[in-house]
């Protein structure tokens, strides 16, 4: 991938992340709580996806990422392990509302995991900065 190409990859991601967790918002306050908690899911994984390609990494599964988080961004020091368990966090709750019609949330679940993905994202959105990508 040529670096042209990266930084296109990375700006799409993000752009990608910003308007899911906006949708995310919404299904939440429209009372939508197990599909905005599977969305903000989604919001964390394009932020993710973008942090990686950073590092000319593409992981083919949501497992993948969460592994490569591990070793690319936490074990080196660039994010905070708190980052890492808040992806981890969110997506055992996206398979929980994807998968399992008796996991239910409230609109204060919503809340808490809505602050949380704010909290991934601008915490990988800062080492996309100070890697030069944004």
């Amino acid at each position: 991938m040529t670096e042209e190409n990266k930084k296109k990859n990375i700006k799409a991601e993000l752009e990608q992340a910003e308007e899911v967790f906006r949708g995310a918002v919404a299904l939440k306050e429209n009372g939508f709580f197990k599909d905005a908690v599977s969305r903000f899911y989604y919001a964390a994984f394009h932020t993710l996806r973008a942090a990686l390609l950073t590092k000319g990494l593409e992981p083919k599964t949501h497992e993948g990422c969460d592994r490569l988080l591990h070793r690319d961004f936490v074990k080196p020091g660039l994010i905070e392990m708190e980052a890492a368990r808040i992806f981890s966090t969110l997506m055992k709750y996206r398979e929980e509302s994807d998968y399992n019609p008796f996991y239910t949330f409230t609109k204060e679940d919503c809340n808490s995991i809505e602050a949380e993905t704010r909290r991934f994202i601008d915490d990988l959105r800062g080492y996309i900065k100070r890697a030069g990508y944004e």
